[in-house]
């Protein structure tokens, strides 16, 4: 099978392109943002390749990351889903997006990406292996959010709901500014569920 190819971009077309490995063109199926990343420069590329086959076919998917093609693994092994739709959705969503859209039960955030429709998103966003996959990988953004400072929260439930977005795989400094982001939009009185779900649609922004 083949794992990896490492050569120049001949041509793209909708879906993929034909990629010039020392004269051989091998036609390879991306998503949107792989594409993006092999046509934005010159010069040979390293793809990671997905090998599927079928009984009249034999199909190769081409990822510029290993992140986009663990998400692709993941996403093909949803009843209904296939290797066409996963790369619909990852044409849409990046592997990090992805992973907090499920990790906070996005259900309209999936839905909305054109071409899947409302019944596979609901059963990409509840399938447990899914949600396993999504809890390690669900990350804040790279876009300062990091930076954020620590904000010590209020004793009771909004401690709580910073403790479970924390054993979620973030850490405390934006667990604790996303859940007081929540607190301040439900008012006093809001309950340990609604806090953690609103938690969540904030760590998915």
């Amino acid at each position: 099978m083949i794992g990896l190819l490492k050569g120049r971009v001949e041509s793209t077309h909708e879906g993929g392109c034909i990629l010039d490995v020392n004269g051989v063109g091998y036609l390879l199926s991306c998503s949107r943002k792989t594409l993006d990343a092999l046509t934005t420069r010159e010069g040979p590329h390293r793809v990671l390749v997905e090998t599927r086959v079928s009984q009249d076919a034999i199909t190769l998917f081409g990822f510029a990351d290993a992140t986009e093609r663990e998400a692709f693994r993941a996403l093909i092994e949803v009843k209904t889903v296939g290797p066409q739709k996963a790369l619909i959705v990852l044409s849409s969503l990046s592997p990090d997006g992805l992973a907090r859209a499920i990790a906070a039960k996005e259900r309209k955030r999936l839905a909305e990406v054109k071409g899947l429709g409302a019944a596979t998103a609901n059963r990409i966003v509840d399938e447990p292996a899914m949600q396993k996959w999504a809890v390690g990988r669900a990350t804040p953004d790279a876009d300062g959010e990091g930076a954020l400072p620590a904000i010590a929260p209020e004793q009771g439930a909004e401690a709580d709901a910073v403790s479970a977005l924390v054993n979620l795989g973030w850490k405390q400094p934006q667990a604790a500014a996303a859940i007081a982001r929540a607190a301040k939009r439900l008012g006093e009185g809001a309950t340990l569920d609604a806090l953690i779900r609103d938690g969540l649609k904030e760590m998915a922004r």
